[in-house]
């Protein structure tokens, strides 16, 4: 089994991409769906979140934006609140590692935004990189609802620049046409890394 980490800071256009890879038949790890998931009512995150952070939990579910609220300029809260969340989602990381291995599948992806910052790229065989130009990257974040300049500048001051991310990849997925040109990005990648491991 050969792993890919794919990563790229917000707006770059990985969630995109990571579904570009489940279209080509290829099994995708998505970090940030798994943090959801243990954010809602019943998940394993809620309770140790609700005694460290009460005001972020609403109707039994964490909301995220509450959450991010108190801890996006307390760097001693962020860390308690990662230590919290990062092994539960390592522990469904491990879980799709082993469905993805039990199902033949020769590669699979592990979209994980931060995947630098948390070290993960030391765990994959390949960094798959995804980037745009800096002012398509504001443009599309700008967008979203409820953003604002001071949340961007905030969730970029965390996340590990583009250029350094770029210089560190094993592959680079360039999104700034669009998503048919990223497209084939994504199939000579896997060509590429197939012709090399003798895969299918």
């Amino acid at each position: 089994m050969i792993y890919l980490g794919l990563t790229g800071s917000i707006g770059m256009g990985k969630s995109a991409t990571a579904q570009l890879f489940r279209d080509e038949g290829v099994p995708v790890y998505d970090a940030d769906a798994a943090v959801h998931q243990i954010y809602e009512p019943g998940g394993s995150a809620v309770e140790a979140i609700a005694v460290e952070f009460p005001h972020a939990i609403e109707d039994g579910r964490v909301n995220r934006a509450a959450l991010r609220e108190i801890v996006i300029d307390d760097a001693d809260l962020l860390k308690k609140l990662e230590s919290i969340v990062h092994p539960l989602v390592g522990e469904t990381q491990q879980e799709f590692c082993k469905h993805a291995e039990e199902s033949g599948a020769d590669i699979a992806v592990l979209d994980i935004p931060l995947l630098f910052e948390t070290g993960g790229n030391e765990r994959v065989d390949y960094v798959v990189v995804v980037t745009a130009p800096a002012d398509i990257q504001r443009e599309r974040v700008m967008a979203r609802d409820g953003m604002t300049e001071g949340i961007l500048e905030a969730i970029l001051a965390k996340q590990t620049p583009d250029a350094e991310k770029r210089a560190r990849a094993d592959f680079i997925i360039n999104t700034v046409i669009d998503i048919d040109y990223a497209h084939e990005q994504v199939r000579s990648l896997l060509s590429a890394i197939r012709r090399k491991h003798g895969s299918k």
